[in-house]
């Protein structure tokens, strides 16, 4: 006769149901922390990931959540706060600028200058406040309702960032000493994803500086007008090889330069700086036509920079005798065509003067091209990040530019550039600019302007 498991009072069915709950207390708070790695993983813009990580807390771990964060002034900023009722936190309601922590008696306060979780279990009146911070806590817990609450400060690196908040609103399921390890886990992790946001940024605002401090001024007086943009990637913090270049050679003619080195790392940026020279160099010693002058930094790149490959057209702005004043003389090695947009919005590609991309066959013959430039009409170079997308084909990106850039054709040549890199750069991907505009039949001097 079977025995009913019952009658066992504290046997292996109870000591069975006891691991499995310990079991899924571990796999719950396991599943916590996968999810919020998840979210703080998927984006590296910071406020992006905090919202993302409070959304996956509300309300599995809590019934609402707050992220506060020091900015480089050292001012406490709260970043988000997120409600399980999406209405009871409308976007900018709880957030923006704290008031000082020091001397306050804050629970954020404690946690921000602490190194442990603050567990809170009892919450003032908002009219007991002592100072500002303190009055803004109590404020939020009292509108919002709080029973529990933890605080953990965000530290990494032996600094502390800032401070998460996680509430229960109701004595069931109350926060307590349990979870307290937990939270600290967690805030880590938030600390860490903090952390590799600002270091990416900072890498990549350092980088888009050395680039910028790598291109060159413009001409800034006579008969033509000249505009250059460059923009990084937005998706990486890696300098890149795209460069332009404009200067007046000592015959008159102004040289038009747009370029684009293989790669998008430090040697790319430094060996586009090297070429840059180079072409400066053969332009102002020979006084011969772009596309010999494109032969010649071939030449000199397969002697210095064997396996290097470059993308490059090399234009000579002109004058010439009424009634025909101005020409493009240009030569294109594996580059995007030069874009002529004249006053009346006319729009059409230069397609002479065309060979392969520099650094494959130093033997290669290279041609040029020379086209008229009606009076106050554009020409624009460019490099490949304003027109190509990775889901479409070339052409798509070519009529797009012809488009807009015809829509502009009577803007000032410096509104002409940001809309077109506005409009059309998709951001993954370097993009330079530079256009000249030609003088009207009875325009003044002009100037240039780069950025």
């Amino acid at each position: 006769m079977c025995a009913d498991r019952s009658d066992r009072g504290g046997g292996p069915a109870e000591a069975d149901f006891e691991v499995d709950a310990e079991v899924q207390h571990a796999l719950d708070r396991l599943t916590v922390l996968i999810n919020a790695a998840e979210a703080l993983g998927s984006t590296l813009d910071e406020e992006a990931g905090i919202r993302r990580l409070c959304r996956t807390l509300v309300p599995g771990l809590a019934d609402w959540c707050a992220v506060d964060l020091l900015d480089p002034d050292g001012r406490l900023r709260r970043v988000a706060v997120e409600h399980h009722a999406a209405d009871r936190t409308p976007t900018g309601r709880f957030e923006g600028v704290l008031p000082p922590t020091a001397g306050s008696a804050a629970a954020t306060a404690r946690a921000l200058h602490g190194t442990a979780a603050v567990l809170l279990t009892d919450f003032l009146p908002p009219r007991e406040a002592t100072d500002h911070l303190h009055a803004r806590e109590l404020e939020i817990f009292d509108l919002l309702t709080a029973k529990t609450a933890v605080l953990a400060p965000l530290r990494v690196r032996r600094h502390t960032l800032g401070v998460i908040t996680l509430v229960r609103a109701t004595r069931q399921a109350a926060l307590d000493e349990d979870v307290l390890a937990l939270v600290e886990d967690l805030a880590h992790r938030v600390a860490l994803a903090v952390d590799n946001s600002r270091l990416h940024h900072e890498a990549q605002h350092t980088a888009e500086r050395l680039q910028r401090s790598l291109l060159p001024d413009l001409p800034a007086e006579g008969p033509l007008r000249i505009a250059a943009r460059y923009q990084s990637a937005v998706a990486t913090a890696q300098v890149g090889g795209d460069w332009y270049d404009a200067f007046v050679l000592p015959e008159g003619a102004t040289a038009l330069i747009i370029g684009d080195v293989a790669g998008h790392d430090l040697r790319a940026a430094v060996t586009m700086s090297q070429m840059r020279n180079m072409l400066r160099g053969i332009a102002c010693d020979r006084k011969e036509p772009p596309g010999k002058i494109l032969a010649r930094l071939d030449a000199a790149t397969g002697i210095l920079y064997p396996h290097q490959t470059l993308t490059c057209i090399y234009a000579l702005v002109e004058k010439l005798a009424a009634p025909d004043p101005w020409q493009l003389h240009y030569a294109v090695a594996g580059h995007p065509p030069p874009l002529l947009v004249t006053r009346e919005g006319e729009t059409r590609f230069l397609e002479g003067g065309r060979s392969m991309m520099l650094g494959v066959d130093p033997g290669e013959h290279r041609p040029d091209a020379t086209d008229v430039l009606p009076a106050s009409s554009t020409v624009l170079l460019y490099t490949d990040g304003l027109v190509e997308r990775r889901d479409e084909v070339l052409d798509r990106g070519l009529a797009r530019l012809r488009r807009q850039a015809s829509a502009l054709s009577r803007e000032p040549l410096e509104t002409f550039c940001d809309e077109l890199l506005a409009g059309l750069a998709a951001g993954d991907d370097d993009v330079a600019l530079i256009a000249v505009r030609v003088a009207g039949p009875h325009a003044g001097p002009l100037t240039a302007k780069a950025e």
